[in-house]
This record gives C-alpha cells, sequence and structure tokens, in this order.
C-alpha cells in the first residue's frame, strides 16, 4: 500500500497532460518557479535585515562600552 510504480506515473503524468495540456503546464511551472525563487528572495532578505541589526546593536553596546570606560579614566 503506497507503492507507486513508474507505471501509475506514466498514467497520472499522462492524464494530467489531457487535461491541462501542455501550454497550461508550462505556464504553471514558470509562475510555480518564480513564486519560489521569489520566496527566496524575500527570506534571504529578511535573515540579512536580522543580521545587519544585530550586528548593529553589538556594535551600539561596544561603543557605548568603550564611552562608558573613558567616562571612567577620565573621572
Amino acid at each position: 500500500m503506497g507503492n507507486i510504480g513508474i507505471w501509475q506515473l506514466l498514467i497520472i503524468a499522462v492524464i494530467v497532460v489531457l487535461l491541462f495540456g501542455t501550454k497550461k503546464l508550462r505556464n504553471m511551472g514558470s509562475d510555480l518557479g518564480s513564486a519560489v525563487k521569489g520566496f527566496k528572495k524575500a527570506v534571504s532578505d529578511e535573515e540579512s535585515k536580522e543580521n545587519a541589526a544585530i550586528t548593529e546593536k553589538k556594535d551600539d553596546k561596544s561603543s557605548d562600552a568603550v564611552a562608558a570606560k573613558k567616562d571612567n579614566e577620565s573621572a
């Protein structure tokens, strides 16, 4: 149960091509590909923004520590 052979996949593929046609399948494939590409780009952009925010916070903390150290030394 659950084992699909090559012949079953071939029959399913033929039925799908007959139902939708090759042109519509090609358009659906390109639309799906562009959607996945856009999703990956959005995820990578969000990750880079998060990484930039984290490094900015670290830089702010380190510059605050340096300023506090200079204040302590001058006092």
